[in-house]
């Protein structure tokens, strides 16, 4: 299965992925995680290493950015049976211009540009990606924001309504043509999770299917 799981902060995106980790183990068997490494800073990083990465000039940090995007668009990853990715290159194209200092329309390394590369290549090795828009209201991220803040968020309240609209924006533009919207405003994790396990059947592959089919045959045994 390959998933592109993206959407602004706040609408759910980490809660959902873990739920369908475990969704795909007890669907189709030996899940693995999602790559979840796009937002700057990286979570996984250390303090210290999330200090020294944001005192990076703009310049750097697209370099490291451009790397990190590509080193995920690698054959060995779509090779493996699920290669799913949280935010990936529709979040950089959001966030880049503005919290990050690069990439914004007309300026080097243009995101927007950049985005519809990386997905001509995603149809090129793997055409069976499945893009996934989580979506919530402004009201509703601005409460979780308020409730629930992310140390390391980059999104401001002020920005909500302009980030929702340009993920809506990426997400229509995108290459990607095997998709789904998915709206947590009022969805509980369980009632969301539900919502995608009946939206992703459309697009099933039949190595999903053939897995999906064996794993049920030994959980019978």
């Amino acid at each position: 299965m390959k998933l592109i799981l993206v959407g602004c902060e706040y609408a759910g995106k980490t809660t959902l992925a873990n739920e369908i980790v475990k969704w795909i183990d007890d669907t189709l068997g030996g899940a693995r995680g999602f790559h979840d490494h796009f937002t700057i800073p990286a979570s996984e990083l250390t303090e210290e290493d999330q200090k020294q990465f944001m005192a990076l000039s703009p310049r750097l940090k697209e370099m490291f950015q451009r790397y990190i995007i590509e080193y995920h668009l690698q054959p060995a990853f779509y090779n493996d049976p699920d290669h799913n990715m949280t935010g990936f290159h529709i979040e950089e194209a959001v966030y880049a211009p503005l919290y990050y200092g690069y990439g914004g329309k007309g300026e080097y390394a243009e995101r927007t540009t950049m985005a519809r590369a990386v997905e001509k290549t995603i149809m090129e090795v793997a055409p069976d990606t499945v893009l996934i828009l989580l979506n919530a209201s402004a009201e509703v991220i601005a409460q979780r924001m308020r409730e629930n803040p992310n140390p390391l968020g980059v999104l401001q309240e002020k920005d909500i309504e302009y980030v929702l609209q340009r993920f809506e924006e990426e997400y229509a533009a995108s290459l990607i043509r095997r998709k789904f919207i998915l709206d947590t405003t009022t969805a509980t994790v369980e009632e969301t999770l539900a919502e995608f396990a009946e939206q992703i059947k459309h697009y099933l592959t039949d190595t999903d299917r053939l897995r999906m089919l064996a794993h049920q045959a030994l959980q019978a045994k």
